[in-house]
């Protein structure tokens, strides 16, 4: 049995356009959705039994007769017609269809995943390494707060990168940055605790760029509708980073020793800065592969905006939304940072658990923030979906993150088990997560030109909450004060 495709209405008769094309009236089926067109023609197609197989394609510029019929594959009823000379090709495997945005999302995930990866394996190498070198707990907070030390230098000089040059560059070079630094830790070790502060600053410095350049190239990609999504996903990658950290860190130090886990994490990089390279673009117009319908949905019918050449940092700071995320993400961060660098300290020392039990505990928490920051997102992006203002929805979402964790870490000083204690951390950190739809959504809501620069600024006082908080955490237990009461009472 034969089939014939008979053209009966040609929407376009000149469409020179790459994307996919669809027709105005109601019943054309574009033939782009179900094989490839290399002109993006939109036919009605219509079945015809026949005895001979023909196909007849009428328009201005083609007459395609029989002699441009290649194949009639059919199995089990049945037929898939290719036609050739350029006009029909086969359909696209799912990876090159995969909306660029979404490529754009995931290597931010992954750049973040390898963010935290870096970050954390100091927190469980730090205990083998204080006994080698023989540091008391204030050395050792003054090791963890070093990375910050470079951190707080890039926040703003990040995001006025970020707005003026691209995203990709940035974070690319943020990326390429740390992960060297990573490597090179174990030897500044071993030269001496100058060195090794000198690093770990070094570290922060290129981790100080992430997050503005992150912020900037969403931003650009990214429509409202999906904004609270993406970010979460994104900031999930964060809490999965320190989930495969803390879990792999011990096993490494059991097997080769605690300089391999610098080793191991910091030569991830590499792989992931070659596919940034081929991938990223820092906006929709830069990426020649775009499809017009995707740039569409991005843009939301506006037109991109060049990359800003002077920022208006005296409106910029006369805002009281731009302090009100200032203020917030230092009480955010002063909790999170805390937890982050001494939770694997708190399990060895309060609850007597051994090194890989520290690690294995500490990734608990931070697995349910991955969870729990993706149900905020689609959480948040469901309510403004429905027509709830986006500022009440970031308050709600905000609202959860503060009160959440501190009622759950007021708990710790009255649990008597290692159960409940890992408990009250997990469920503390679950609620922080929807800290990701509220105040870290709200740099690109109230400035998406600028959201760079307004991350930066927020997050330097973040990153101030996180040098104070964990140098003061290191010296109160020098003090000779319990630990599980510095946790409870700075976290307050």
């Amino acid at each position: 049995m034969a089939i014939a495709f008979t053209s009966r209405f040609s929407c376009s008769p000149s469409i020179q356009q790459r994307s996919v094309g669809r027709c105005e009236c109601f019943s054309c089926y574009s033939v782009g959705n179900w094989s490839q067109l290399s002109r993006r023609q939109c036919l009605h197609i219509e079945y015809v039994k026949v005895n001979r197989m023909r196909a007849y394609y009428k328009s201005e510029e083609y007459d395609i007769t029989e002699a441009a019929v290649d194949s009639l594959k059919s199995a089990e009823g049945s037929a898939e017609a290719v036609l050739v000379e350029g006009n029909l090709q086969e359909t696209s495997p799912w990876w090159q269809q995969f909306p660029k945005r979404w490529v754009i999302v995931l290597l931010c995930f992954m750049a973040f995943l390898l963010c935290n990866m870096d970050r954390v394996n100091m927190s469980i190498a730090i205990l083998p390494m204080s006994q080698e070198f023989n540091w008391n707990s204030a050395t050792v907070g003054l090791i963890q707060s070093s990375f910050f030390w470079g951190y707080l230098m890039t926040q703003i000089i990040g995001g006025i990168w970020a707005d003026k040059l691209g995203g990709k560059l940035v974070l690319g070079f943020g990326v390429v940055w740390w992960s060297a630094a990573t490597i090179l830790t174990p030897i500044a070790a071993r030269l001496g605790l100058p060195f090794l502060l000198m690093m770990r600053a070094f570290m922060g410095i290129g981790e100080g760029v992430a997050m503005p350049a992150m912020n900037n190239i969403l931003s650009k990609w990214i429509p409202v509708s999906e904004r609270s999504r993406s970010l979460a996903l994104v900031y999930s990658g964060m809490y999965l980073g320190s989930v495969t950290g803390l879990a792999f860190s011990p096993i490494l130090i059991h097997k080769f020793g605690w300089p391999s886990v610098f080793y191991a994490f910091g030569s991830l990089g590499s792989i992931w800065f070659a596919l940034w390279l081929r991938k990223a673009y820092s906006s929709p117009k830069d990426d020649p592969d775009l499809c017009a319908e995707e740039k569409k949905l991005i843009l939301g019918g506006s037109t991109a905006k060049e990359p800003v050449s002077v920022i208006p940092w005296k409106l910029i700071l006369s805002k009281a939304p731009v302090w009100a995320l200032i203020v917030s993400h230092f009480c955010h961060n002063w909790g999170t940072f805390i937890l982050l660098t001494w939770m694997p300290t708190y399990y060895n020392q309060v609850l007597k658990f051994n090194l890989t039990e520290s690690g294995l505990f500490c990734v608990l928490p931070w697995l349910t923030m991955a969870v729990f920051a993706n149900i905020g997102g689609w959480i948040a992006d469901t309510l403004v979906s429905k027509g709830l203002s986006i500022t009440a929805v970031r308050k709600i979402m905000q609202s959860i993150g503060f009160l959440g964790p501190a009622f759950f870490l007021t708990q710790l000083s009255h649990v008597r088990t290692p159960a409940m204690a890992v408990l009250c951390m997990a469920c503390s950190q679950g609620s922080d997560a929807f800290s990701q739809s509220g105040l870290y959504s709200n740099h690109q809501d109230i400035g998406p030109r600028y959201a760079g620069v307004l991350l930066g600024l927020s997050n330097t006082a973040g990153v101030l909450a996180g040098v104070f908080g964990t140098a003061a955490t290191g010296y109160i237990l020098q003090r000779g004060k319990n630990l599980e009461a510095v946790l409870f009472s700075l976290n307050l």
